[in-house]
């Protein structure tokens, strides 16, 4: 069974307003992903999971993606499990990801 989330129910448990704006963006963000339906229910575990560590899943501004944030101001060792959560996250469900250089920032690019 495969369970496909709609961009209305991805904004709302990302956080985000329901607008014709953010709808058009998420829309765009899931036709930009390669293969965004074979993981797409696995994001918000991610996102979840990266709350504890200051992290979270957002749309990108500048590209048709999602990102993968993390705080800037963490110690070495949140930062460390953040990065661990990220990359195990990535490999077990064979997500390519993009880190943005010098940021705790990754772009998701598909599978």
């Amino acid at each position: 069974m495969s369970i496909e989330l709609s961009p209305e129910a991805l904004l709302s448990q990302l956080g985000y307003s329901k607008t014709e704006q953010t709808l058009e963006q998420m829309q765009n963000i899931i036709e930009n992903t390669h293969n965004f339906n074979n993981f797409s229910k696995h994001l918000l575990a991610l996102h979840d999971h990266l709350a504890r560590v200051k992290g979270y899943v957002a749309m990108s501004n500048s590209q048709d993606n999602l990102k993968i944030k993390g705080s800037e101001e963490l110690s070495a060792e949140v930062e460390l499990e953040f990065i661990k959560t990220v990359e195990n996250w990535a490999n077990k469900y064979k997500v390519r990801i993009e880190k943005v250089k010098n940021k705790p920032t990754y772009y998701i690019l598909g599978q």
